[in-house]
């Protein structure tokens, strides 16, 4: 468990590093450069022709900071949410597999637990760390140590309990990351309206090409930061989506392939 989370903080660390170089190097080399030359453009032809409309450019509504620093928080969490996806997805897996080898109509008796924990024991190191391994391991210890079929079944939800809090806990920072990106956005809506403002006396005197630009910048940030956020809310509530799924399914495997299976033999026996 520790090493695990060592490894996921370095993977975070790692992530963000990388999603900072790229997206500010694409910054620097493409969109503001494009963003530039097209204003530079418009600006010629509003010159020849003061009733054009310019057209909304990609490069244009994406070029301030505020937008840069949305999508840089975006691609973060969606890597935090791919590395959480595939390990989910890995732990599904084992709900695929025999763990408990049993024959129809074969009870688990307390002094069989040893026997039916050893093809979940033989699981790899990293294998025995996902819930359903340690939920079939604590309810057959258990049953071997009280040979109560109740304690069984409150172990086990136990586990699964403790691990949907543990994987709800992990997922904060994601959920900061989805309530950052707006805030990021309405900073730069301020900025925009305020620098617009200290403009108004250059519209006063009949240049309103400043205030329009800072006025784009306010609404720009904005539009960037919200259609982004919804986009990480839909992946982060799949990802919660799948995760209750596998402590359902993990429970109700348990349930099926082990909990119905133990019997308590009669004192007198």
């Amino acid at each position: 468990m520790k090493q695990g989370s060592l490894y996921e903080a370095l993977f975070q660390v790692g992530a963000l590093i990388l999603v900072i170089i790229i997206v500010h190097g694409t910054y620097v080399t493409v969109i503001r450069p494009n963003a530039d030359l097209i204003q530079e453009q418009q600006a010629l032809m509003q010159e020849q022709n003061p009733e054009i409309v310019p057209e909304r450019s990609v490069f244009i509504i994406l070029r301030n900071y505020e937008q840069e620093f949305c999508i840089i928080f975006f691609l973060w969490a969606v890597t935090i949410i791919g590395m959480k996806t595939q390990h989910t997805l890995r732990q599904r897996n084992l709900l695929d597999r025999t763990l408990i080898q049993l024959q129809d109509g074969m009870s688990i008796l307390p002094e069989d637990s040893r026997n039916i924990a050893r093809p979940v024991q033989a699981l790899s190191e990293k294998e025995q760390e996902y819930l359903l391994p340690r939920a079939l391991l604590a309810g057959l210890h258990r049953f071997q140590s009280t040979q109560n079929i109740q304690a069984v079944s409150s172990i086990i939800k136990d586990t699964c309990e403790t691990e949907a809090d543990r994987m709800e806990t992990e997922l904060t920072i994601v959920r900061y990351i989805a309530w950052a990106i707006p805030s990021i956005g309405f900073l730069g809506t301020v900025r925009g309206i305020g620098t617009a403002l200290g403009q108004a006396y250059q519209a006063v005197a009949g240049d309103i090409a400043g205030v329009t630009q800072s006025l784009g910048v306010a609404f720009n940030s904005t539009f960037v930061a919200l259609v982004v956020s919804i986009f990480l809310m839909f992946l982060l509530h799949q990802l919660q989506l799948l995760q209750d799924r596998l402590v359902l399914d993990c429970q109700n495997y348990c349930d099926e392939r082990l909990v119905r299976h133990l019997q308590v033999p009669e004192k007198g026996e």
